[in-house]
Order: structure tokens, then sequence, then C-alpha cells
């Protein structure tokens, strides 16, 4: 039922009100409290203590006409109260006690009153401090796991069963990947801050990693029966927006953006009714997002701008954007794409690049010669245990009418797909070939 006219908000309208500034605002607030502190672990932990804490009072009280300044004020007392349970004498604990006026260094229950000097909020600083999160939250020193479990936590501001659903591993998992990442970078003394200028672009690369790990788990799930996640795909662009924002003149945010843009323009078409996976020659092109192609097509315009050429992302992004530019498969700029594959091979070698060159190759040149190219990396080992290989495979021995060993490929295939949709395909391909 609704609140009565002039009673407290509903607790379901204030949980929504809480959920939306924190999953908006996580990362400065996060940002601003590590950079007070000085402490990145207290920063998080603190703050998820003022949402419980919003819940609360916000329901008697009403939402704050700051709700931003409210959670950092009251995550800041929380910090000071243990500093203050540390140690009277905390240097640190004397810092930001005295930046409170007398009397208020309570425990933060009590709503603080609208004063511009009692918040942390520095407008001159706020995207620092969201830029240092990402580049803390991907530091080297954690694994690629623990990256992306604690960008989504403290970047993204998703709860750790939200992201043990993305990542699909139990809630006990993630909460220990993030507690291990916290006290790692703790223990390494991680600072929080931007690296250095020197360092910042060889670090950037670990933060971009992270943010198309999330991106390519939400636009073809690994498992499951669900072709598509897009909430964890929107929140990667969600955040590669925001590093774009952050870092205006670096190439490669823009290219990984554009490649986020165009290839999310395409989900609507993806999926039948049911969820059925829909294939690119059959997909309904009109439902392709094209605000989302114009916007992506924008990114890669500003990376090119930028005069350092295109780099992996880029020419990914260059890639889709093929795609998104033709009217139907066959009209498509194979020629195009085959070479943007090869320069991407230059800069950036993998056996994945190579299997999708050899796609563009049959298209341009026909199945033989993109054949020879499978079968090298089927001789050099370089996808053992991946579906990718033999789906390619079964489709180029299919199309030169080697119908026994194409259907083979593809129930090898189908065997080792875990996605329940594109499984589906794969026998259905394999079955026409009876």
């Amino acid at each position: 039922m609704p609140a009565a006219v002039g009673g407290p908000p509903s607790t379901e309208s204030v949980g929504r009100a809480v959920e939306a500034v924190w999953r908006i605002e996580s990362a400065r607030i996060v940002g601003a409290l590590a950079r007070y502190t000085g402490d990145f672990e207290l920063a998080e932990d603190v703050a998820q203590e003022a949402v419980a804490q919003a819940l609360v009072t916000w329901s008697r009280d009403g939402v704050p006409a700051n709700p931003v300044g409210w959670l950092l004020t009251t995550a800041r007392r929380r910090a000071i109260d243990g500093f203050r349970r540390r140690s009277t004498l905390d240097e640190r604990y004397a810092l930001l006690a005295g930046q409170l006026a007398e009397g208020e260094a309570s425990s933060g229950s009590a709503p603080p009153r609208d004063r511009s000097d009692d918040l942390l909020w520095d407008p001159d600083r706020v995207d620092d401090d969201a830029l240092a999160l990402m580049f803390v939250a991907c530091h080297p020193v954690l694994s690629p796991e623990a990256r992306v479990a604690l960008t989504l936590r403290v970047v993204g501001g998703l709860t750790s069963e939200e992201i043990a659903r993305a990542v699909l591993v139990p809630v006990s998992t993630v909460q220990a990947r993030i507690t291990r990442a916290k006290k790692t970078i703790g223990a390494a003394g991680v600072p929080f801050a931007l690296p250095p200028a020197e360092e910042r672009r060889g670090r950037l690369g670990g933060v971009l990693s992270v943010l198309y790990v999330i991106f390519t788990e939400g636009s073809t799930a690994t498992t499951g029966d669900s072709l598509l996640r897009p909430d964890l795909a929107y929140e990667a662009i969600r955040l590669a927006r925001m590093l774009a924002a952050l870092l205006p003149a670096e190439p490669e945010v823009h290219g990984l953006l554009a490649l986020f843009e165009l290839t999310a323009a395409r989900f609507p078409a993806r999926t039948g009714p049911d969820g059925e996976a829909v294939l690119l020659a059959d997909q309904d092109r009109h439902r392709w997002d094209r605000s989302a192609i114009r916007r992506g097509l924008a990114a890669i315009g500003r990376a090119a701008a930028l005069g350092r050429g295109l780099g992996p992302y880029g020419l990914q992004a260059a890639i889709a954007a093929c795609h998104a530019s033709a009217p139907s498969v066959p009209q498509t700029d194979w020629e195009r794409i085959a070479l943007l594959y090869e320069a991407l091979g230059r800069v950036a070698p993998s056996p994945v690049v190579e299997l999708n060159r050899a796609v563009a190759v049959a298209m341009v040149n026909g199945p033989q010669q993109a054949l020879a190219i499978v079968d090298e990396l089927v001789a050099t080992d370089r996808l053992t245990g991946s579906y990718l290989l033999p789906s390619v495979r079964g489709e180029l021995l299919g199309q030169l009418g080697r119908t026994t060993q194409a259907r083979s490929e593809l129930e090898l295939a189908a065997r080792l797909c875990r996605n329940v949709r594109e499984r589906a395909v794969l026998l259905r391909k394999a079955a026409a070939l009876a």
C-alpha cells in the first residue's frame, strides 16, 4: 500500500531510491571515502554501512534533499567511529574529526544538517576519484577474476548476489574474492590515487580488459539457457561511458565503447520470441538499435580523430561498424573485414582472431582458403576445448560438400558448447546435413 499523504515513504519506494542512488553514484561515493580515509577496504565497508542505515532512516524521516551527501557524511562518521575505536590518538581520526563541527562525531544515525562544509564532496576531485577507483579495482596485484568481481562491486555498485549471477559462481565465492582482493590491495600498500601519468597508459589496458570481459559475457553467455545477459552487458557499457568521459584523450577507451555500442545494437534481433538464437543472416535488421549504432559510430570517429591509429578495441569496433552499416550479410564489406582482422592479428594476435579472419576470408575467397587457416589452428592445437573451432570448421566443410565430416565437427562443437541456445543452433545445423 502507498504511504499516507504526509506520512513516511513506503519501504519499497525507499529501497528503490537507495538502489538508484547507489547504482549511479557508488563509484564517486567510495572514491571520495577512500581518498579521505586512505583505506580502500574501510571506504567500501563504511559506504555499505551507510546504505544499510539509509534504508532505516529514510523510511522513517523521508529521502533527504541531498541523498549522496547524506550517504557520504554518514559513512564518514562510521569511519571516524572506527578510527576512534582503534585509538583516540590515531592521526587519521584526528585529521577527519577536525573536519566535523563540535559535537557532530556521532554514529551517523541522525540525519546531518544541510551544511556544504560537512560533506566529503569535492567538485574538483570527483572525476579523479572515480577514475582512481577503476585503477585500484583493476590493479595488477589482483587476479583477473578478482578484478572483475571488485570492479562490479565498487565501480558498478552491484551486490554480491548480482555479481554471483553475473559471473556464474556461488555468492560465497564472490564474497571471498572481494574480501581477498581488498586485503591484497591493503597488504600491497596500493595507494588510492591515479597512477602517475607515465604509468597510466600502461595500466589502462588492465581496466579496459576487465570491462571487455564483463561485456563479452553479457553479449554471449558462456553457460546457461539464455543467449544474452543484457544487464551485464549494459553495466559494462555504463562503465565504459564513464571511463570515456574521464579519459577523453585515450583512443582505445572510445574504441572499446564503440565496440560495446555497436555490438549491443544487435541485441534486439539476436533472439526470437522464445529466447532462441537468431543467426546474423536471419536477423531482422530493422530491429537493430539505430541510436546505439549512431553512438558507436561517433565513438569510433572520436578514436580515429585522436590520430594515434586504431588499437585492438578500435579495430574490433571498426569490424562491428561494417556489420552495423550493411543492409544484409551478402552486402557486407567482407573484404574490409578480412583486412581489419589481418591488422588486428598483427597488433593483438590470438587464435580467436585468426578463426574470425577465416570466416571473413571464406566470404571473400571461398571456403577452401578459409579451411586452410582453420586447419592450421587445429594443427598447432591453439584452441583446444573450444566449441568455436569445430563450429567454424564444420560450416566450411559443409560448404565444400564434405557433409559427413561437417556433421561430425558440428556435433563435436555442440558437445563442447555450454550455452543451451547456441548448442541448439549447432545441433540444428548438424541435423540439416543428415
